[in-house]
């Protein structure tokens, strides 16, 4: 199933200048991964705090498209200049989940949105990431199957910070994309683990 994910060679081709420039400058890329971390938490600490003007929502798909860009370039000089580490792998995984959670979380601001369905949403969104991160203990590769990966995640949160702040998109119809995302979610959930079984029994 197709998702934003599989766009990412294309993005890593536009972003390979730039990440050969951090790494002269002797930027590590778990450096890129704390700065993608924090950079989330002082976002969402910045629209919950503003969270009475809805335009303070458009800062949120313009620092999605700038993690985006983060994660790419962090992978990017782990890989393509020998900085893979342990720590780096912890700091990748832990840094996506507390992002997405703190992002997200900025929506209980929203009057209207019904918390314990967001509360859901974050709730599935940990789990399809945990699932995919256990493929390597079931024998089988980190798992990134769709529909809704980290990229379409951010930018289905995109869209809907975007709606709220052109007030376009009203608590109703929040809800309703909320529920899909759900149900897109409990998905990716089932067939990351199906990919990661039939990847080990298959080899």
């Amino acid at each position: 199933m197709l998702t934003l994910y599989e766009l990412k060679p294309r993005f890593q081709r536009l972003l390979r200048p730039t990440v050969a420039w951090l790494n002269k400058q002797d930027i590590t890329a778990n450096q890129v991964t704390l700065v993608a971390a924090g950079g989330s938490l002082l976002c969402a600490a910045l629209i919950m705090s503003f969270a009475s003007h809805p335009l303070i929502f458009a800062l949120l798909p313009v620092w999605m498209l700038v993690r985006m860009a983060l994660n790419a370039m962090d992978g990017m000089l782990a890989r393509e200049f020998g900085q893979q580490s342990r720590l780096g792998a912890y700091l990748n995984e832990l840094g996506d989940v507390i992002a997405d959670t703190a992002l997200f979380g900025v929506l209980f601001c929203v009057q209207g949105v019904q918390p314990g369905l967001l509360a859901l949403v974050i709730l599935l969104a940990l789990l399809s990431e945990y699932a995919g991160v256990m493929g390597p203990l079931a024998g089988a590769s980190r798992r990134y199957d769709g529909p809704l990966g980290k990229s379409d995640r951010a930018a289905c949160l995109g869209f809907l910070a975007l709606g709220i702040a052109l007030d376009c998109l009203t608590p109703p119809w929040l809800n309703v994309m909320l529920a899909l995302m759900a149900l897109l979610l409990v998905i990716t959930l089932a067939n990351r683990i199906r990919g990661a079984l039939d990847e080990a029994n298959h080899p």
